[in-house]
């Protein structure tokens, strides 16, 4: 009886000691949310890229570049001596307005005041710290954001909303090297 306990017994262990089952998900999503948001995002930026053209066309003073970064400008004023550009690191004092593509002035430059901003290490909104970058000492660029560009879908929190592209007239006052490559 003894043996026949202690067989149970091991035999009970044995059998309880099982590597635990995966549960199953209760509800299966088939990515459709996500396959809609791709869509909605592409019909976003096609409009704004429709408006954006729009603009382009419509201006026959300007000659307007493609960046590589999504975004249009334009120079109003160019510098075609100087090849210094600020890169990682280098501080740009520089003014700037912000419009909505009507024209109607968000932010001013007095409001915005002179910035210095320290290139890829302080937050500025992406199609500007990219635009910049572009930019030598003395130029005046006017550029043009599709909102993916500029603030996105949260905005600014003040008076830039959800997906609003925008045009901003930039003045590069002076690059102040920081980085240790020559350009």
């Amino acid at each position: 009886m003894k043996y026949f306990l202690l067989f149970l017994s091991v035999l009970t262990l044995f059998f309880s000691c099982k590597a635990p089952e995966a549960r199953k998900p209760i509800s299966i999503s088939s990515g459709s949310f996500i396959n809609e948001s791709i869509n909605r995002n592409k019909e976003l930026i096609a409009r704004e890229e429709a408006q954006i053209q729009k603009i382009i066309k419509e201006d026959s003073l300007n000659s307007y570049i493609s960046s590589d970064g999504g975004f249009w400008y334009y120079y109003e004023k160019k510098d075609t001596i100087s090849s210094i550009t600020p890169k990682f690191g280098d501080i740009v004092n520089f003014n700037y307005d912000v419009k909505n593509l009507n024209g109607t002035t968000i932010y001013n430059e007095k409001e915005l005041d002179t910035v210095n901003y320290s290139i890829d290490q302080e937050d500025i909104f992406f199609g500007l710290r990219e635009g910049l970058k572009l930019m030598k000492e003395g130029e005046i660029i006017t550029f043009l954001f599709p909102s993916y560009q500029a603030y996105g879908y949260y905005g600014d929190d003040h008076k830039i909303g959800t997906n609003i592209p925008l045009i901003s007239r930039v003045t590069l006052n002076k690059i102040t090297k920081q980085s240790t490559k020559e350009n």
